[in-house]
This record gives C-alpha cells, structure tokens and sequence, in this order.
C-alpha cells in the first residue's frame, strides 16, 4: 500500500472487532483498517490474553484515513452508529471489558471532534440510557493476529452470526 503523507489514524473500540471492520473498510478515503488492541498496559498481547481480562486492552480497529477525503467527525458518526453507547461493559453479545466502547484520541483536535460528537448525541434524544462511551488518548496498538485480520472476507456466515444483535439494534436506533 502506498499511503501519502497526508493519512491520519483513528482508533475505536466497539466490541468485537470483527464487526467494526467492515463498516469502515470500504469507505472512499479510508486506505486501510486493521483489527488490533489497545488500551492495556501488557505489551504485544495476544488475543488469548486479552480474552483472559487481565491485560485492559479492548479490542479496536485502526483506521488509516486521508482527512481530505473522509473527515475524523465523519469516521466518529459512522462510529456512532456502529456501537450501543450506553452499554460500558460490552456490546450487544459481547460481554467484558475488553468489549468496552471507546474512542482512542491521537491528538487534542480528534478530542474535541469526538467530546463535541458525543455531547450532540447525548442531546439528541435517540437514546434513553446516559452515553457511557469514553474518549481516551490512544496507546499503543497491537495488531491481532493475521487470521482476525478482514474476517468479514474470511468467513461472512460467522460474521452474519457475529452481526445479528448488531444489526436488529442499528435497525431500532439507526432505522438501518
């Protein structure tokens, strides 16, 4: 991949990661995402370490982006829209806190996007429930193992399985 140096990186937790991939993936302007961790405080985890809750890492997504293209404030609705951000422990089946929403900042600008994002939501009286998902500066991130990497390509009857709760939830709040 030959990125230019205008490309910016964003990081979200939403549950699992296989379900916060495809979403994005395919995006104009997002050149890349990678599934990964993040958030923890044990270097290089595995994906067995991070399911064993003792590393805080949550299960995220890289997203490589070129801003002239597709904003960070885009990116943040889409994220909106992919999570139930009123659950902290977890997303629809996946329960945990390394499931936990969350949206990494890179910098004070990201920050701002993502609070200003949120406060709008909480205003908009879509949800009933106080949003409890937390902006967080990033940390280092770990990419998963290869075999987690594009899973939607690699075995979309599982994916369809992974997205049922997901896709019932967007069709109440999202009416998608």
């Amino acid at each position: 991949m030959n990125m230019t140096d205008n490309i910016e990186t964003a990081i979200f937790a939403g549950g699992c990661f296989w379900c916060m991939v495809q979403p994005f993936d395919s995006l104009p302007g997002i050149e890349k995402v990678r599934s990964g961790y993040t958030g923890g405080h044990t270097e290089n985890p595995t994906y067995e370490d991070v399911l064993s809750h003792t590393t805080g890492h949550t299960e995220a997504v890289k997203i490589w982006f070129d801003p002239a293209i597709m904003s960070y404030e885009e990116l943040v609705s889409i994220y909106w829209e992919q999570t139930d951000p009123t659950d902290a422990m977890g997303q629809f089946q996946d329960r945990g806190d390394n499931y936990r929403p969350v949206i990494y900042v890179a910098d004070e600008q990201q920050r701002q996007i993502a609070e200003k994002s949120k406060a709008a939501l909480a205003a908009s009286g879509r949800f009933d429930e106080p949003i409890v998902t937390t902006i967080e500066s990033a940390k280092p991130f770990y990419e998963a193992e290869e075999y987690h990497q594009d899973f939607y390509k690699k075995d979309p009857n599982r994916e369809a399985l992974a997205m049922r709760q997901r896709a019932a939830f967007q069709a109440d709040k999202w009416g998608k």
